[in-house]
């Protein structure tokens, strides 16, 4: 088996790294942005009820990423809620490496235009750190999700965090790599 490198690092390595180095002024390679992993959350209440929900989306949540991903059991109990401590609430997982830009690769190429009404992503969901959030309102935009077998629609939450705290060096990293942002609006009228 060929341990092939995927298509999204080799342009960021050839291509891009060389050009966010000249454009940002920056004189070590290290200093370059880039994406150092990717955490995709899963929120699944139910399954304090029913273990077969549970088992569905861990099945699901593993076919899009290709990780099994972890259980986050929930740290108090809320009556509210109907919710024990320890109970599982939600999945999550950690992208790194290779399967990070096979990922993107994915989301970016395939994933994001077969969202319905699709008109870009909105440049305003950085946060403080320059990490980007972005959600997905249904798991059946993943070509790997069989819409027959699914019990119920679910949505997940993809953070791409980046190795800077500049706002601007983020989005121009993630725009080259390929991320389908909304047009910038011109002042001009």
């Amino acid at each position: 088996m060929t341990n092939l490198e995927p298509r999204l690092l080799t342009i960021y390595k050839t291509k891009l790294l060389p050009q966010l180095k000249q454009e940002f002024k920056l004189t070590n390679d290290l200093a370059v942005p880039k994406v150092s992993r990717i955490v995709i959350n899963v929120g699944v209440k139910e399954a304090a009820q029913d273990k077969g929900v549970l088992t569905k989306a861990v099945d699901y949540l593993t076919q899009i990423t290709g990780q099994k991903p972890r259980v986050n059991q929930a740290r108090l109990s809320i009556a509210g809620f109907s919710l024990r401590q320890g109970a599982p609430v939600g999945l999550s997982v950690t992208l790194r490496g290779k399967r990070l830009y096979q990922f993107m690769d994915k989301l970016f190429t395939i994933v994001l235009p077969r969202v319905r009404d699709f008109q870009g992503v909105k440049r305003t969901a950085f946060d403080q750190q320059a990490n980007y959030n972005l959600g997905l309102r249904e798991q059946v935009v993943f070509p790997e999700v069989n819409y027959d077998k699914i019990d119920r629609v679910r949505g997940l939450e993809i953070t791409f965090v980046t190795n800077t705290d500049n706002l601007t060096q983020a989005e121009r990293l993630l725009e080259l790599l390929g991320m389908p942002f909304t047009k910038k609006e011109d002042k001009n009228g």
